[in-house]
């Protein structure tokens, strides 16, 4: 399988392969200048065909994260999408955008991505003709461009699926990393990790990442959100001034290494999830298992079911309209 590696002059690459979009290896200096791979993945391309990899780095569409009862209206008609988690939709179904071949071509320190998704592909309505860039800068941050247009009204939520340890994958849990998250609340789940409509703050719950603290210091609390999830498997609703620029929405510092990633994106939302259902069998880039909390994911995106909770803000995407996305993953150390 082709891949394709980006590099810039402070010795930060990243690979990433057509299937799926998937980014497979993000390597960044530590404070002693040692480069590791701080993202999950398989050692060969091939290995994301065969084994049952949980989105390892691919990208997710058409609609990222879930949709409650795989269906939604749009202008009184009823659509049925691919129901892939009991009787919900996950990332777009059984075959959403992570299965599928996207057109790539590499120009210097960038690498565009395309698909074209039918209409009707996993029930979706419209023709969606998606186009992803993937820009590594000098500074080290590496940049996700996503646009979509479409011929029909449709549904769509774009995000990456990359689960990142920054002591470099294969090296433990994420426990000791401090997060840092710029929200004042996030969305309640229900049954199926389907959001009840409840935006709650994150005031005296685990939520609370406002002040950066280890993932380790909550991840078992016996708080009822906690014991559905498992661990964080939760939508932070973004504090925001300007939805159309970017914001910072966490910054991750692993004490260990030293490395520091900062997330900004213009999305109102970010999924945080511990990888809670790494079971220890699957073995990765570097030989070694991952086990639950292995890595940690930052998933920019609109909410969780919004196509059907109208107070989350729409999704929808109109023929002659753009769909715009932007987020960045930036590195450094200290």
């Amino acid at each position: 399988m082709e891949q394709f590696t980006l590099r810039n002059a402070r010795q930060m690459t990243v690979e990433i392969i057509p299937y799926g979009g998937i980014i497979t290896a993000v390597r960044v200096p530590d404070r002693n200048g040692q480069v590791d791979n701080v993202v999950l993945g398989f050692a060969a391309p091939e290995d994301y065909l065969t084994k049952n990899a949980p989105f390892f780095g691919a990208l997710i569409g058409r609609y990222g994260n879930r949709i409650g009862g795989s269906t939604f209206n749009i202008a009184g008609v009823e659509h049925r999408i691919g129901s892939n988690e009991g009787v919900n939709a996950l990332h777009g179904g059984h075959k959403g955008f992570d299965k599928q071949y996207w057109a790539a071509k590499q120009d210097a320190q960038q690498v565009t991505l395309s698909y074209t998704s039918p209409d009707g592909e996993e029930g979706f309505p419209g023709t969606l003709r998606t186009t992803v860039t993937y820009t590594l800068r000098e500074d080290n941050a590496l940049v996700i461009d996503y646009h979509a247009t479409t011929d029909k009204p449709t549904v769509v939520n774009l995000t990456n699926h990359s689960y990142f340890n920054l002591a470099g994958e294969g090296s433990g849990t994420i426990y000791d990393h401090r997060v840092q998250i710029n929200a004042d609340a996030y969305t309640v789940v229900g049954p199926g990790m389907i959001p009840t409509g409840e935006i709650s703050s994150v005031s005296a719950t685990p939520f609370d990442f406002r002040s950066s603290k280890p993932v380790g210091t909550d991840i078992y609390a016996n708080h009822p959100q906690m014991v559905r999830a498992c661990g964080f498997d939760h939508n932070f609703v973004l504090n925001r001034v300007d939805s159309s620029s970017l914001a910072l929405a966490a910054r991750v510092a692993d004490p260990q290494s030293g490395r520091v990633m900062e997330v900004l994106t213009t999305e109102p939302g970010m999924q945080f999830y511990t990888g809670n259902f790494l079971t220890g069998s699957l073995i990765g880039t570097s030989g070694r298992t991952y086990r639950q909390s292995s890595g940690m994911c930052f998933e920019t995106q609109h909410f969780p079911d919004a196509p059907n909770q109208p107070h989350f803000g729409s999704t929808l995407l109109q023929p002659g309209e753009m769909y715009t996305s932007t987020t960045v993953y930036k590195f450094s150390s200290g």
